[in-house]
């Protein structure tokens, strides 16, 4: 039985299913996770499959994506709960790929984007939680070589955690992702270079 069979949805999307080691998502109407920060509003219907976690972790998962709409998105997410999250991977912005990663503590979210040279094929995102830390990787190159995309500030307050999978659509339905694996580890590294 692959890991996804252990995984709990917030949210559950309108249309999933699970082969082998995949999972191939396809998102309701209008979904995000964001908390208040210059747009004013508190979104926090994406979906979001997960399983619980306590300590240091790495989470990884290789996905792809049929990226066609403003803020289309998949990839990863770390979980305290509404107003306490980190999402990271692919968002669809001014008509290109970037690697995205959201940050939201005590309820306040922020954004940084970079974009992502011509992408075809999966990327791979990782995220590893040590002490009041995140950080965030990206590979090209199915894990060969990783790329930081940021260190970020996460309480370390927050004992237990939900991490996993997630994606978005926040200007329409039917965004079709799917995630060829995923796994959850102790810490790999603790190297920054």
């Amino acid at each position: 039985m692959s890991i996804w069979h252990s995984m709990t949805w917030l949210n559950p999307p309108p249309h999933h299913e699970i082969d082998g080691t995949a999972l191939r998502v396809r998102t309701g109407d209008h979904t995000d996770f964001w908390q208040t920060t210059y747009y004013g509003f508190q979104h926090d219907n994406g979906h979001f499959l997960h399983v619980e976690r306590e300590g240091e972790f790495t989470l990884k998962t290789k996905f792809t994506g049929r990226y066609e709409t403003l803020y289309d998105q998949a990839g990863l997410m770390i979980r305290h709960d509404a107003g306490n999250w980190m999402k990271c991977g692919i968002e669809f912005t001014d008509g290109a790929c970037h690697f995205s990663t959201v940050v939201t503590v005590e309820g306040r979210s922020d954004w940084s984007a970079f974009a992502l040279p011509s992408l075809e094929g999966p990327l791979a995102a990782r995220a590893t939680r040590i002490g009041d830390a995140l950080f965030i990787q990206y590979s090209l190159d199915d894990g060969k070589s990783w790329k930081m995309a940021r260190l970020a500030y996460f309480p370390d307050r927050f004992k237990r955690l939900s991490v996993g999978v997630t994606t978005c659509s926040p200007q329409r339905k039917g965004f079709e992702v799917e995630f060829h694996r995923v796994s959850l580890s102790d810490p790999l590294s603790r190297d920054i270079h």
